[in-house]
């Protein structure tokens, strides 16, 4: 069912995923300004993380917490939506809603990270309003969660293998021929990984060989440096999720 779904890359291009948006001295991560600066200076989606208010509406923020951005020792999920959305994070900038992005970047594709179970339904809920399946990839490192969320859906949505998920596959492109590979990455259009984790090496040619064989979209993140969003390029990559997704532009495109 999900292999309907439209791909965040519809041109075949290698993607820039602008990570929490474009960050700079007085625009904060995941406000709808660094979201807009993001669009502007070229990023191709929006990589953003989504938490769960007291009431149950899909926050776009990364923390569990409000201490880093806000100096407030306050839970996310113990703060309503509209509490959250008065609070300034940084030069007069606030905490938006995911229905409030969606609606306010009605074109924009985004890569959208489930932070915690309560946050689950709140997002199948604000994509579902805004009919929005085809341009949102859903990612999360719970495997579980990420599964939970896809079953929600009306409509396919395109998605990214939970951590569990990408340790098997990387597993498999070790032990097995490519073809089981393919059978283990069914369910999931994407990988979003480093390009390393310890001592496993997820640049290695070998797996993303598998990967391609597969069909799957690879990210790796978060690369802020030229020379290594080239390499990886060259590497095969489909996609680059970097804090800096001006460089990127000026780099890859």
């Amino acid at each position: 069912m999900r292999s309907k779904a439209t791909s965040l890359s519809p041109t075949g291009k290698i993607q820039i995923l602008a990570h929490r948006g474009l960050v700079s001295e007085f625009v904060p991560e995941n406000t709808v300004k660094a979201f807009a600066d993001a669009l502007a200076a070229g990023a191709d989606v929006i990589e953003t993380d989504i938490q769960c208010s007291s009431d149950g509406v899909a926050m776009v923020f990364h923390d569990q917490d409000l201490i880093r951005l806000a100096n407030i020792k306050k839970k996310i999920f113990e703060l309503s939506a509209f509490e959250l959305s008065q609070l300034d994070i940084g030069h007069g900038k606030r905490i938006p809603t995911l229905e409030q992005v969606l609606e306010t970047f009605p074109n924009a594709r985004f890569n959208l990270d489930i932070k915690s179970t309560g946050a689950i339904e709140p997002t199948v809920s604000a994509v579902e309003k805004h009919n929005a399946h085809n341009r949102v990839l859903i990612s999360s490192f719970s495997e579980s969660r990420r599964l939970r969320t896809l079953k929600l859906f009306t409509k396919p949505a395109r998605t990214s293998a939970g951590v569990s998920k990408v340790l098997k596959l990387y597993i498999a492109s070790l032990v097995f021929p490519k073809e089981v590979f393919k059978f283990f990455a069914k369910g999931s259009e994407a990988l979003q990984i480093p390009v390393r984790r310890g001592f496993l090496r997820l640049d290695s040619p070998r797996f993303l060989a598998n990967a391609k064989f597969a069909k799957l979209e690879v990210h790796f993140w978060t690369v802020n440096d030229p020379a290594e969003m080239q390499r990886l390029a060259a590497l095969g990559a489909t996609g680059i999720v970097t804090d800096h997704c001006d460089i990127a532009k000026a780099t890859l495109h």
